[in-house]
């Protein structure tokens, strides 16, 4: 039983939607269940996924309602009592702490969570960030696996007491772009012009986010380089501040709201912007690596699991004039870029397969049967997929 928040367009639904697609059947039901997505995102499921089944479960999108919240928990638990899964598999914070509650209280034999980021930095105060530290330590003591997707993460957590060294499995995310289109045929597409630089931002457009200082560094870079356009590819409470700003660029903001051909975004960009406060391991640069474009990224949560600096990026504090500093950079030295948008496609391609997640996944999931003694064998080394950021088992 696989639960998340809410499948709004970003990394988490996708690497949902590829466990739900490629998991062998023979060996694995599944069921996935979800919240409903909040007003001003996109649907993941509407944009690229047609083909899955997911259960809509009231009370379970993002917000925080209590009365909700006590709603999706009791159905929650008599869905898990008729279906009897041996497995809750969380994502996502809120259907995580819903769904973890859940599952103890129907009794459900093994617990498994991914945190694909956290909430440690940059979302509440720091009353609510001890709420939030204390309830994750207080549902950690029942996970049979906490996934991570990368190190920091991982890190992070433990050193605020959320889990046992021993509980965590790295699990950095697996995806796929679709057929890169060449550059002037991506334009085309988009509406840009041909020939002067584009740089791209892709993701959902919210305060952890930092659209303000996207556009700062968007405004420094014009002042030195008026012939850049900047390109925004996802929507978010905060796409308004984008909208309005739109008319001070004179042409140079180009705003897409969401696209399911995200390749043809990277397809038309120099490089790839991410201005973030925190993240977890953005898929977003993993796709860009993917498809052969270089990252500029503030050095957050495990980004740095992803851009490998001055080889496959660039990666700066969370300073507008540092992050300046690195676009113009790439800007300006054209075999620079081409040999860092080389060597990400090379690094990206070895380590974010839907195949190695699928994996290492079932992996997991082998091992807890055959601990609890569901399917023969005991459990083995090969069944511990315990792979640090490098790729190493």
């Amino acid at each position: 039983m696989r639960i998340i928040a809410r499948m709004n367009v970003g990394g988490p639904a996708r690497q949902v939607s590829s466990l739900c697609r490629h998991l062998d059947p023979a060996r694995f039901e599944q069921r996935l269940y979800a919240g409903q997505v909040q007003e001003g995102e996109a649907d993941y499921l509407d944009l690229c996924g047609s083909d899955l089944e997911a259960r809509v479960v009231r009370g379970l999108g993002r917000s925080v309602h209590l009365l909700d919240d006590l709603g999706a928990l009791v159905w929650l638990i008599r869905e898990m009592r008729r279906f009897k899964p041996h497995i809750v598999h969380t994502h996502t914070a809120k259907a995580g702490a819903l769904g973890r509650s859940a599952a103890i209280l129907a009794g459900i034999p093994a617990l498994v969570h991914t945190f694909h980021g956290h909430l440690l930095n940059g979302y509440f105060s720091p009353a609510k960030t001890r709420l939030v530290i204390g309830v994750e330590r207080a549902l950690a003591t029942r996970a049979e696996r906490l996934l991570s997707v990368g190190t920091q993460v991982r890190d992070d957590l433990i050193h605020h007491g959320i889990g046992r060294p021993d509980q965590y499995v790295l699990m950095p995310p697996g995806t796929t772009v679709g057929g890169i289109p060449d550059r002037s045929a991506a334009r085309r597409t988009l509406g840009l012009p041909a020939d002067p630089p584009v740089v791209a931002y892709v993701g959902r457009v919210t305060q952890i986010k930092r659209p303000d200082r996207f556009l700062a560094v968007a405004r420094a870079v014009l002042a030195a380089r008026r012939d850049t356009h900047f390109v925004v590819c996802g929507e978010g409470n905060l796409t308004a501040l984008l909208h309005e700003s739109v008319a001070e660029f004179g042409g140079a903001l180009h705003i897409l709201g969401w696209r399911p051909d995200t390749e043809t975004v990277y397809a038309a960009s120099d490089l790839v912007l991410l201005t973030s406060d925190n993240e977890g391991m953005p898929l977003s640069l993993i796709e860009a690596g993917m498809a052969g474009v270089p990252a500029v990224a503030t050095r957050v949560g495990s980004v740095e699991e992803v851009v490998d600096h001055g080889h496959t990026g660039m990666l700066a504090a969370a300073d507008v004039a540092e992050l300046t500093d690195c676009v113009l950079r790439l800007l300006d030295d054209e075999p620079l870029r081409e040999a860092m948008g080389v060597a990400a496609r090379d690094w990206t391609a070895r380590r974010f397969t839907v195949e190695r997640l699928v994996a290492d996944t079932e992996a997991v999931y082998t091992e807890i049967a055959r601990a609890h003694g569901w399917w023969p064998g005991e459990a083995t080394a090969a069944a511990r997929p315990a792979r640090s950021h490098d790729g190493k088992r």
